[in-house]
């Protein structure tokens, strides 16, 4: 017999522990959770459905980030069913873990409309991505554009695509760039410069959150959520 509490349970506690009043922790879910839950994804910029979805729920995990006013996940005793990320290998073993540069690459096809950003008139309709991330990239990407949708897309500027496979060394070093081995990912890199911290970045904003944690979900890397910079970047890659 399991030892974890019921889910029920465990939303009323975990939203009770963000400061999100349910009435009570008695496993039943009433307006009063209800409540608490869609003010609970109104405040995280969550899509305000008072279910508890994937993204809420995963969410509902989290506790404070190092960059203020936002979350990263903690691993918890209390999580009913814990999410299973795949876990990708630390920058210093990618050359080990994922093969010379360049090579392994699969094409990935990316559903909602997007343009270079160094080049507004060019689609771009795929990104080139090494085979070990592919699937992982895949589901990110399709959840994304699932809560999203294209006004989404378009507001946090997930349609400027800043690129992905590039063979180069690392700004200012002489190691491979993590988008050498084709597990790495830009967006808008104009409004998200390298220097940039939160909230002069726009993918550092509050609204930026669900996405985020989409990728974390599937195991990936934010720099501007672990650093505080380099908001464009997401990476395939433990720090």
């Amino acid at each position: 017999m399991s030892t974890h509490p019921s889910f029920e349970h465990w939303l009323q506690s975990r939203l009770t522990a963000h400061g999100f009043a349910t009435g009570g922790v008695d496993g039943i879910v009433g307006p009063n959770t209800r409540g608490a839950l869609e003010a609970f994804q109104r405040a995280r910029g969550l899509p305000q459905t008072a279910r508890a979805d994937d993204f809420t729920v995963a969410a509902l995990r989290q506790t404070a980030s190092r960059v203020p006013g936002f979350v990263r996940p903690l691993d918890s005793d209390d999580e009913p069913e814990p999410m299973q990320a795949q876990r990708f290998p630390r920058q210093r073993d990618v050359a080990a873990f994922y093969g010379p540069v360049g090579r392994n690459q699969v094409l990935v096809d990316v559903p909602w409309r997007m343009v270079l950003a160094w080049d507004k008139r060019r689609v771009a309709k795929r990104m080139s991505l090494h085979e070990k991330v592919v699937d992982s990239a895949r589901r990110a990407i399709d959840k994304t554009y699932r809560v999203l949708g294209d006004d989404g897309i378009d507001r946090l500027g997930l349609n400027l695509f800043g690129g992905s496979l590039n063979v180069r060394r690392m700004r200012g070093g002489s190691a491979y760039s993590m988008h050498s081995w084709g597990i790495a990912i830009d967006w808008d890199p104009q409004r998200n410069q390298l220097r940039w911290k939160h909230p002069k970045a726009r993918l550092s904003h509050d609204d930026a959150r669900a996405f985020w944690e989409i990728w974390e979900d599937e195991g990936w890397v934010s720099l501007g959520r672990e650093r505080d910079f380099d908001w464009m970047h997401v990476q395939a890659a433990r720090l």
